[in-house]
């Protein structure tokens, strides 16, 4: 074991020593890989807070529950316990049939239809609003509500929801194409980037394969440097995301004074930054582990 974390510890020591030989070098490939993983990222960020932003400013969603005509003053009582006692609701009311009626009046070009009615053709109903907001968890509560005995029919209004449902998924498929795609730039670039690093020591490694060096020895500290220039990358994505959201809540603030709301775009929380981070060291470990499986086999001495 001490033998094992001895060996690990020297190449993690010479990964970094290989970044500190070529400064610039490396400083570019980081620049790359952190621009690459900079695009994907700052959309993702950038479509999290339109959904929250969404969320908050969006007025709730209501489900109209119509009494059947025949429904009683006893009925009404034990709906009405029903759904005090539902959770998930945030709150509900009561609309009678008359007040409905001089709704209906006091809307314009409406008036004249109300006042030639024989009758009150309009049922009683209770208005709920949801806690949740989605288009499948307002679905559920209309069919239960349906269910209920007294209850005629109930209506949910979704259609908002299922189209701010339906952007999202295209936004955050959009961002998951954008993310493969320059994922697979950040293992070209390490591969390349460890290529050249085989190439560089093409000496150093026949002999030391002469001398009994096996090939876990020889590539443990490629690897490391891959991930190294990885999670380097990563970390410069993560901060070229912060600065382009301190610009843009700069450009925001008067906006925001406009219209009197707070608008302010927000950073990854601490486990997706650490999430992202560790997929970029993965990435870049990746590439450097498919560069020494191909390069390292024709330096057989």
């Amino acid at each position: 074991m001490r033998a094992w974390a001895s060996a690990h510890r020297r190449a993690c020591i010479s990964a970094f020593a290989r970044l500190a030989a070529s400064p610039l070098a490396n400083l570019l490939n980081i620049t790359v890989i952190g621009i690459a993983l900079a695009l994907p990222l700052g959309f993702y960020v950038m479509l999290a807070n339109l959904q929250g932003l969404a969320r908050d400013f969006t007025p709730q969603p209501e489900i109209s529950i119509f009494l059947a005509p025949e429904a009683t003053a006893a009925d009404v009582r034990v709906i009405e316990l029903r759904l005090k006692a539902r959770p998930g609701l945030a709150g509900f009311r009561f609309v009678s049939r008359t007040q409905a009626l001089e709704t209906l009046k006091s809307r314009a070009g409406l008036a004249d239809v109300a006042a030639g009615l024989s009758a009150n053709p309009l049922p009683d109903a209770f208005v709920v609003t949801a806690v949740a907001n989605d288009a499948a968890a307002l679905e559920t509560l209309r069919v239960e509500f349906a269910r209920w005995p007294k209850v005629a029919e109930a209506h949910v209004d979704s259609d908002w929801a299922r189209r701010l449902d339906s952007l999202l998924a295209v936004g955050r498929y959009a961002v998951l194409m954008l993310a493969a795609v320059l994922a697979l730039a950040l293992v070209a670039i390490t591969f390349n980037t460890i290529r050249l690093q085989i190439l560089t020591q093409r000496d150093e490694i026949e002999v030391a394969k002469l001398i009994g060096a096996t090939d876990g020895w020889i590539q443990r500290p490629f690897l490391y440097f891959g991930g190294l220039i990885g999670i380097a990358g990563g970390i410069a994505a993560w901060l070229l995301t912060a600065i382009g959201l301190l610009i843009f809540n700069g450009q925001l603030r008067p906006l925001a004074a406009l219209y009197g709301m707070p608008l302010e775009l927000v950073h990854l929380a601490w486990a997706d930054s650490l999430f992202a981070l560790l997929f970029a060291t993965g990435l870049g470990w990746f590439g450097a582990w498919l560069s020494v499986r191909r390069h390292l086999s024709a330096h057989n001495p």
